[in-house]
């Protein structure tokens, strides 16, 4: 489902320490699975809140770093060490102009790359496409709607419906195979 180069992709790893939640992700483990994954980490970026950004999970000042940095090492992707909602990552994809996964996405990856039988690859694809289904919303504002009213949908709103009943089916299709 995701398309590998054949080289490292280079890395920025953000975690967060939130003073509000006792269980916090360990970065030396989130380091190793980011190496699981087959990146190179350019750097890491830390830090501490109350709470995560309802944008953006880090925050304003957070995001301009991360964006300063992605230019300076020249990183293609930047990995959170935490959940991510599916706003907070179009959001960060949308400032930073780069893929963004959350600790959940990096873990399926490493899922895909290892997955050998039949059976493995099917229940990565399906675990990937139920993530994938949380994260369709708005993914087609460039089709937005052209007219209002009852009955009337424009280009996007019938996209993405029609996005969701292929994923659907393709579920359907996994789950009774």
């Amino acid at each position: 489902m995701f398309e590998r180069p054949d080289g490292g992709e280079r890395a920025i790893l953000v975690s967060m320490t939130l003073t509000r939640f006792a269980e916090q992700a360990s970065l030396d483990e989130f380091v190793e699975l980011a190496h699981s994954a087959g990146v190179i980490t350019a750097t890491k970026v830390t830090g501490t809140r109350n709470a995560p950004d309802p944008h953006s999970f880090v925050g304003r000042g957070k995001l301009e770093e991360i964006e300063a940095l992605l230019q300076e090492h020249q990183a293609e992707v930047v990995l959170f060490n935490h959940a991510l909602s599916p706003a907070q990552e179009r959001n960060l994809e949308r400032a930073l102009q780069c893929r963004v996964l959350d600790r959940t996405g990096v873990i399926l990856d490493i899922f895909a790359q290892r997955a050998r039988s039949f059976e493995g690859k099917l229940q990565v694809e399906l675990a990937q496409l139920k993530h994938l289904s949380t994260r369709l919303v708005r993914g087609w504002t460039h089709l937005e709607r052209q007219k209002g009213g009852i009955g009337l949908r424009g280009p996007g709103e019938t996209q993405l419906e029609t996005d969701r009943r292929l994923l659907a089916g393709r579920i359907v299709r996994l789950v009774l195979a």
